[in-house]
Parts: C-alpha cells; sequence; structure tokens
C-alpha cells in the first residue's frame, strides 16, 4: 500500500489531474501499481481502459475497467482511441508511441522506466518527456512519488469502503525469498507478490 497504492493515486489525482468522464487509460494495468491505478481511476469516476497481457486479461476485467485491451492482440495507439490521461506502469513504450494515444490536450504520467541507459540509468524517457513537453499541448510528466500521511488516509477508507482491493498474487516467508524473486522475475506477477515475515 505505502509505495504502489500511493504512486497510483498521485499518478491520477495529483499529477495527471483526472476528473469524472475522463477517458484514462492504464498501460500495465494488472501490476502492483497498476491494479491499484485502475480502481483508484473507476473511484474517481473516470472511464477506464486497461492494457494488459492475455493472461491477464480476466484479472483486469474484475477489477472494474471499462474496456480491456490485450497488447499482444491491439494497438492502443493505432488512433482509434485518445485518451485524457495515460498513466504507463509498464515503462517501455516510446514517447512517439504514448502521445498517438492522447488527445490534443491529453497528460501523459510516466511512472517507472525499464532498462537503464549508461547516463541517465532509466530515466532518458522522463528526461525527454520533461524537455518536449513545453512545445507540445500535452502534458508530458514524470511521476516522483512520496509517502504522505493523508494518502494513506484516503486508501484505508477506500479499502475499507470496498472500493479498492488489494491485488496479491503470491505469499511467501522470509526464508523464500530467493523463489519470490525468481518469480517476479521470470512470471510477470498478477498484482503483488508479498512476503511475509
Amino acid at each position: 500500500m505505502p509505495l504502489s497504492a500511493v504512486t497510483a493515486l498521485q499518478a491520477l489525482r495529483d499529477t495527471g489531474r483526472v476528473r469524472a468522464g475522463q477517458r484514462v487509460l492504464v498501460i500495465g494495468a494488472a501490476g502492483g501499481a497498476g491494479t491499484f491505478a485502475v480502481q483508484l481511476g473507476k473511484a474517481l469516476g473516470a472511464h477506464v481502459t486497461g492494457v494488459c497481457s492475455t493472461t491477464k486479461t480476466d484479472l483486469v476485467r474484475a477489477l472494474g475497467t471499462d474496456e480491456v485491451l490485450d497488447c499482444t492482440r491491439e494497438d492502443y495507439a493505432d488512433g482509434s482511441r485518445r485518451f485524457d490521461l495515460v498513466v504507463d506502469t509498464a515503462g517501455n513504450a516510446p514517447l512517439a508511441r504514448l502521445r498517438r494515444a492522447l488527445t490534443r490536450r491529453g497528460t501523459l504520467v510516466l511512472d517507472g522506466e525499464e532498462g537503464g541507459g549508461r547516463w541517465f540509468g532509466g530515466t532518458d524517457r522522463v528526461l525527454r518527456a520533461l524537455l518536449l513537453s513545453p512545445f507540445v499541448g500535452q502534458r508530458l510528466c514524470g511521476l516522483i512519488s512520496a509517502e504522505r500521511g493523508e494518502d494513506l488516509e484516503s486508501l484505508k477508507e477506500l479499502i475499507e469502503a470496498g472500493g479498492v482491493t488489494p491485488v496479491v498474487d503470491r505469499a511467501y516467508r522470509l526464508s523464500e525469498l530467493p523463489e519470490a524473486i525468481r518469480y517476479l522475475r521470470e512470471s510477470g506477477a498478477r498484482g503483488k507478490v508479498v512476503v511475509t515475515m
């Protein structure tokens, strides 16, 4: 909760400035932050489309998305749909592709970066977005989330009210930590993997 759910909340509410009725695309909708972003987007009144792989479409649909796109079969950036807010939790799509999914005045929130550059350690896409943003009509933002007590309190209330449910793929004992890490690397977990102490 303190990391993934807060990250999703801040991506949507604070950085993305989502409003009721807006169209939101969550890329990586079956991951740790993505499962929260889908549910929080719905709780904030948005029309939410989730992007995930074939084996995870049922999970993303069960989270309450209005639409699910299978990334192995459908292209969210083919021009047939436009979104007011795109939250990329997967971290590997080029900026030009992400911008094609936005409306003319849409907002892109980059949460996470896969890979790593020699000079920028994986932050080069966020830096390019920040440099490009002043010259285009779209807002292109990186996200640096911060743990804040008021966000945790808001999330606690949503969970207790049944509006948000944490998704736990598997739980491991602390003594099984190497196996848990191996599972994360090899499987593409659905939601979070938990280590109990």
